[in-house]
């Protein structure tokens, strides 16, 4: 990299000039303020349940440190950033007391960088309606204050963080809307604020799709020696149905696999790969049906081979979806338990447990980023030992992909 580029970056992250502050307390001029492009403001959609507050800024990473409390109250008060990834779960404050507490958020639009003359690519990412629609792909940090929030500012300033890039599809994906939810969006609130969780992954998505909608080149740009490439797919991978993606298990899906490892060494990065957690599908004894068994072998064949840490979801879904039982399981899935592959929050809440409790053995540069509590597959919390509130937006379409 360009000395210049080095220090321009540095001046970038450290200097306090490029630093904002927000007053939100009830009453004060952000707080009446709405959102216009370029500046800073509520969107719409706000109930006594919270509000969304948005900030103009450039792509990349950001600080946000928030101020919560209230000399008139108590406060409960949930934080998320973006399309609902949870950042901060249930900050509970005394009438009268002040609590500060900070985070990390990536900030990103479609926009690459266009090719050379003559060269193939292209200039953005290939979002589709529901990409669009989602607080995303903009030019904005949103904050989604939930619960009984009691906020007195925000601070957001530029950064440089090693930062965990999630690659996948929709049960990694940041779900925009209630009731889905995925691991992936959960998994900020399981580690420290000195990483950044950039999470790339799409509802639909394979690994083939994934690079012709130039998601893997999005997530390339940004990446830098340092950083973790965690790679689960396999749901669409595996659906011969779809002849443009499908990939086998026994010869492309794995090659794949090695093409998607290569690139991230090729940076300095760590890839570290996932098995898909299985759909919920109960036999006669209360044992979950494999539908996923060759996708998942091979993954854990391909990280024995590319001495690549493995994040063995599909076994501790399979734990944690028998531990729960038939009747309890659904509870922790989209639409009411109708939907058996993707999860709502509790659910993506012990998805992401168990990633994070994988991550403190098998990854060891990250593990020392994990702040959850210990996790055990075999023993998951009930969903009222978990609770998440709830956010705004909400929608009765399910996951692309289904």
């Amino acid at each position: 990299m360009p000395l210049h580029t080095v220090l321009l970056l540095f001046l970038v992250a450290a200097s306090p000039a490029m630093a904002q502050d927000f007053d939100l307390r009830p009453g004060a001029a952000e707080r009446l303020r709405i959102y216009e492009a370029g500046g800073h403001g509520m969107e719409p959609g706000g109930s006594a349940d919270g509000f969304l507050f948005s900030v103009a800024v450039p792509e990349g990473d950001y600080r946000v440190t928030v101020r919560l409390g209230d000399t008139r109250q108590a406060g409960d008060t949930t934080v998320k950033a973006e399309a609902r990834r949870l950042m901060l779960n249930h900050v509970v404050t005394r009438r009268g007391e002040t609590v500060e507490r900070s985070f990390l958020v990536n900030v990103r639009t479609p926009a690459l960088t266009p090719p050379p003359p003559n060269a193939p690519g292209g200039n953005g990412v290939r979002i589709d309606p529901r990409d669009s629609a989602e607080l995303t792909w903009d030019e904005k940090l949103t904050l989604e204050f939930l619960g009984k929030p009691v906020v007195q500012s925000v601070r957001i300033e530029p950064v440089r963080a090693p930062t965990v890039f999630l690659a996948g599809d929709s049960t990694v994906t940041d779900q925009y809307a209630e009731p889905a939810a995925s691991w992936g969006q959960m998994l900020p609130a399981m580690l420290d604020d000195r990483v950044v969780v950039a999470n790339h992954a799409k509802s639909g998505a394979t690994m083939k799709s994934f690079l012709t909608d130039l998601r893997f080149d999005k997530l390339l740009s940004g990446m830098k020696a340092g950083d973790w490439l965690f790679i689960q797919f396999g749901h669409n991978d595996q659906k011969v149905e779809w002849p443009q993606t499908y990939a086998d298990a026994a010869i492309a899906y794995p090659a794949y696999l090695r093409a998607y490892i290569a690139e991230a060494r090729r940076r300095g990065a760590q890839p570290v790969l996932v098995t898909s957690p299985e759909r919920r599908n109960f036999d006669e004894g209360g044992r979950i049906r494999d539908t996923l068994g060759a996708y998942a072998q091979a993954v854990r064949r391909v990280a024995t081979q590319e001495t690549v840490p493995l994040i063995d979801l599909n076994a501790d879904s399979r734990a944690i979806y028998e531990a729960l039982g038939p009747d309890v399981a659904p509870t922790a899935f989209n639409d009411g338990g109708r939907d058996k592959t993707h999860h709502n929050d509790y659910g993506a809440w012990l998805m992401a447990s168990a990633v994070a409790e994988r991550i403190r053995a098998n990854v060891p540069g990250l593990a020392t980023h994990v702040t959850m509590p210990a996790f055990s597959p075999a023993r998951p919390p009930a969903a009222s030992a978990v609770p998440i509130a709830p956010s705004l937006i909400r929608s009765d379409q399910r996951p692309a992909g289904n």
